[in-house]
C-alpha cells in the first residue's frame, strides 16, 4: 500500500490571548506578549512562589463551551483541550458533513503533565482531611488520556484513540503520529494536538526549583527572550492547540477547506541527559534531517523554521547551532527565516508543539513570518541566523518546519507545506 497524502482541514487554539486561532495569530503577528503576572487563585500562593509570571489562558468564559456541571469533573487541561477541539472541528465542518464513518475518525489530543491542579487540590484534601475525602472524579480528571477520551465521547468518534507523552514534544508527536496513522490507512480523519494547564503551586514551584523558569517578575512581557544574552529561563504558559488532519482525497470529496499539507515527520532521542540537550545538537540535527527526507525536500525548500526556542541558556544555543548545520547560517542560506513564537506566548509544555504547528500553517496561508520579540542583544553563542527580531515580516512561505524538544531528550520535527 502506498502512503496516502495528509492535509490539515481544521484549526483550534486556546492561548494566553484567549480562545481562538485568529486572536492568537493576530497577536503574535503584532508582536504582542501574552505574558503577565499570574492572577490570584486558590491554586497558587503568589507570596511564596519565587516566580509569579506566566502566560495564562484568559479573556474568555469556559461556560460558553462546557456546561459548568461537566466542567467540574475535568481538570483545566481537559477543559482547554475541549475548547480548542470545538473550534477545530467546527472549522473543518465535520459536524455539518453527514456521511461520516465514526470508526474512521480518531483522536490523539495529549498532555505532558496532565491534571496538576487536580493532583494538588486532592493532595491538600488528603493532608487536611484524609484519603477518603478525595473527589470521586480525581482520576478521570487528571490522567493524560482524558482529552482524547472526552473529545471522542462528545462527538462520537470511535476510531483510534490514544495519547503521546513526550514532555514538551507531546503536541508535535501527537500531530506526527496522526499524520502517520492516516498515511497508512488507520483512519481518514484524526483530531490531534496537545493541551496543558500547570499554572499552580506544583507546576510553577517544581519548574522553578529545577531552575528552568525566568524570574523576571517585574517585567513579564520582557521575560521570554530567546537568543538574547540576558535570557534567564522560559516562561510557563497554558493552553491547547488542536488540528484536524485528513486524508487528501477524503477532504477533496467532501469539499473541505484545506490549509496545508503535512509532508514530513522526524523523531529522535538525545540519549544524553534528563534535562539538558546534547551540546553538539546531534539529536535535533537528525530529527530535522529525517523530517526533510520523509518530505522529500531539501533544506533550501524550507522558508521558515518555528524553533523550539525556549529562552534557556543551553537550549537556544544547541538548537540554533543544529538549525545552522542543517540549513546553513544567514550567509549560506539568506532566504531562511527562524523565529521563536514562545517569546510572545510562552511555553505551553505539552500543548506548545501543536500551537506552533498552527503558527507554521498560518505563516504559509498568510505569507507572514511571526517575529522573535525581546531580542535586544543577540547572544554571541547562538548561531548566526535570521531570527526575525521584534517585527513580523511579509515573506512567501511555501514550506515550514516546526521543532519541539522535550525533557528526556525526545525530539520531534514536523514539516507542513502549501498544497
Amino acid at each position: 500500500m502506498s502512503k496516502r497524502r495528509v492535509v490539515i482541514t481544521g484549526l483550534g487554539a486556546v492561548t494566553p490571548y484567549g480562545a481562538g486561532v485568529s486572536g492568537f495569530w493576530d497577536s503574535i503577528v503584532a508582536g504582542k506578549s501574552g505574558i503577565d503576572t499570574i492572577l490570584p487563585s486558590e491554586y497558587i500562593d503568589l507570596d511564596r512562589n519565587v516566580v509569579t509570571i506566566a502566560g495564562e489562558a484568559k479573556n474568555f468564559s469556559m461556560d460558553d463551551y462546557i456546561e459548568p456541571k461537566e466542567a467540574k469533573k475535568m481538570d483545566r487541561f481537559i477543559q482547554l483541550a475541549m475548547v480548542a477541539a470545538d473550534e477545530a472541528i467546527k472549522d473543518a465542518k465535520l459536524e455539518e458533513w453527514g456521511d461520516i464513518d465514526p470508526y474512521r475518525v480518531g483522536v490523539i489530543v495529549s498532555s505532558a503533565a496532565g491534571g496538576f491542579r487536580t493532583f494538588q487540590e486532592n493532595h491538600h484534601k488528603i493532608i487536611e482531611r484524609g484519603p477518603s475525602k478525595c473527589s470521586p472524579f480525581t482520576i478521570p480528571a487528571m490522567i493524560v488520556n482524558m482529552p482524547s477520551g472526552r473529545i471522542s465521547m462528545k462527538y462520537g468518534y470511535k476510531g483510534l484513540n490514544k495519547v503521546v507523552v513526550s514532555a514538551c514534544a507531546t503536541g508535535s508527536h501527537s500531530v506526527g503520529d496522526a499524520f502517520r496513522s492516516i498515511q497508512w490507512g488507520d483512519a481518514d480523519i484524526i483530531v490531534a494536538g496537545g493541551a496543558e494547564a500547570t499554572v499552580c503551586d506544583v507546576g510553577v514551584g517544581a519548574f522553578s526549583a529545577a531552575r528552568t523558569l525566568s524570574k523576571r517578575n517585574d517585567e513579564p512581557q520582557k521575560a521570554s527572550r530567546p537568543y538574547d544574552k540576558d535570557r534567564d529561563g522560559f516562561v510557563m504558559a497554558e493552553g491547547a492547540g488542536v488540528l484536524v488532519l485528513e486524508e487528501y482525497e477524503h477532504a477533496k470529496k467532501r469539499g473541505a477547506k484545506i490549509y496545508a499539507e503535512v509532508v514530513g515527520y522526524g523523531q529522535t532521542a538525545d540519549a544524553y541527559d534528563v534535562v539538558a540537550p546534547r551540546p553538539d545538537g546531534e539529536g535535533a540535527i537528525k530529527s530535522m534531517e529525517f523530517a526533510l527526507a520523509d518530505a522529500g525536500l531539501t533544506p533550501q525548500d524550507i522558508q521558515y523554521v518555528n524553533a523550539h526556542g525556549t529562552s534557556t541558556g543551553l537550549g537556544d544555543v544547541a538548537e540554533s547551532q543544529a538549525i545552522a548545520k542543517v540549513f546553513g547560517d544567514r550567509n549560506q542560506n539568506p532566504q531562511l527565516a527562524v523565529s521563536s513564537t514562545k517569546s510572545m506566548h510562552g511555553h505551553l509544555l505539552g500543548g506548545t508543539g501543536a500551537v506552533e504547528i498552527i503558527a507554521c500553517v498560518k505563516a504559509i496561508t498568510d505569507n507572514i513570518v511571526p517575529p522573535t520579540i525581546n531580542l535586544d542583544n543577540q547572544d554571541e553563542e547562538v548561531a548566526d541566523l535570521d531570527y526575525v527580531p521584534h517585527k513580523a515580516r511579509q515573506k512567501e512561505v511555501g514550506a515550514a518546519l516546526s521543532n519541539s524538544f522535550g525533557f528526556g531528550g525526545q525530539n520531534c520535527s514536523i514539516i507542513v507545506k502549501e498544497l
